[in-house]
């Protein structure tokens, strides 16, 4: 097996990308390869990265290139229910370099074997084997907005320990969970940046709370959790959860959800954010700022007879590099499937 390890601006960790021949079909990758190539990245004093990419050609008409994200879990599990921007950036460039897409100059369309999402990566080439880059979730068929409320409700309440919190449960990109900085006793963008391992815990206690109303693992990595602060007429200050710590910046595919909450009437987002979002040629341009620095996202929407519904969400000015590679891995990704599949498959 031959893998990279890449690097994307304002990821909490590298991801290997592992390309193949393929395909990738839907089965979740067995818990036996997973094992092994967790274990090489220990043996070879890798064990910070704990995001790992499979990627191949794609079968899919509207995709050159298929991608599985799995994210390591700090118990020693894996899941692979969710989605990663930084780590769809990392395999994008990945897939160049080892060839297993359109030549450099053309756009590499990426379909997330997840959740079935469809990605259009631009690749504007800075330097040898590293990249500037654009991720256009592209949503086809568009969903209407009232359908991305996994819960059907702008607001939910979560019991956490001995309070009840109220939250906003929003799936887009990655499921996550959003919660008011306030209700953790945090006031403005400077408390929430410098918060610390307190803050943290209660956070991951929402997030296991939000887990169990969803019906999935409260030990797993999805949904992300994100505090959200006002700011003046700034823009909103977000702080979120990574694994297994606070993430750096804010994931690609945490800024794209937050962004289409503040499209949602009544979650708290929306009640937060400083007023209406710009509305520009291409859509609602929403701004974010994070411990990393400062997103932008944006939300194209069209109107349907049964409400707005999502067409498009953008977000620019990626940068990602491949650190090493190609590297030689000693675990074949077609072991078999007969093992007992202990990873979270992809949910349909």
């Amino acid at each position: 097996m031959i893998g990279y390890l890449a690097q994307a601006e304002g990821a909490p960790c590298p991801t290997l990308v592992l390309p193949t021949s393929g395909p990738l079909d839907e089965a979740p990758v067995p818990h036996a390869t997973l094992a092994g190539v967790r274990a090489w990245l220990v043996r070879t004093g890798r064990a910070a990265v704990m995001k790992i990419a499979f990627v191949a050609p794609s079968r899919h008409p509207l995709a050159d290139l298929d991608f599985r994200f799995v994210q390591c879990l700090p118990g020693g599990g894996f899941d692979s229910t969710g989605n990663c921007g930084h780590s769809i950036a990392c395999a994008a460039l990945a897939a160049k370099e080892h060839r297993l897409t359109p030549p450099p100059g053309e756009p590499v369309r990426v379909h997330v074997t997840n959740n079935g999402d469809h990605v259009l990566c631009e690749i504007g080439e800075t330097a040898r084997r590293e990249a500037e880059l654009s991720l256009h979730f592209v949503h086809t068929p568009a969903p209407l907005l009232s359908a991305l409320l996994p819960t059907g409700n702008p607001v939910d309440k979560l019991a956490v320990g001995t309070r009840t919190l109220e939250a906003s449960l929003v799936s887009a990109g990655n499921p996550y969970v959003f919660v008011d900085a306030r209700d953790l006793g945090l006031t403005g963008r400077r408390a929430l940046f410098t918060a610390g391992d307190d803050v943290l815990e209660e956070l991951r206690a929402v997030r296991a709370a939000a887990a169990e109303l969803l019906g999935r693992p409260p030990a797993g990595a999805f949904p992300k959790a994100a505090v959200v602060a006002a700011h003046g007429p700034g823009p909103l200050a977000v702080r979120a959860l990574s694994v297994p710590a606070w993430h750096p910046t804010l994931a690609l595919t945490g800024a794209v959800c937050l962004c289409v909450a503040v499209t949602l009437d009544g979650t708290l987002p929306a009640r937060l954010a400083p007023g209406p979002a710009d509305l520009g040629p291409h859509g609602r341009r929403i701004e974010v700022a994070s411990p990393g620095g400062p997103r932008s996202v944006t939300v194209a929407t069209t109107d349907t007879p049964a409400g707005p519904a999502l067409t498009r969400t953008s977000v620019h000015g990626k940068h990602a590099r491949i650190l090493t590679g190609p590297l030689h891995l000693p675990t074949a990704l077609h072991e078999t499937r007969k093992e007992a599949d202990l990873c979270l498959p992809p949910r349909t």
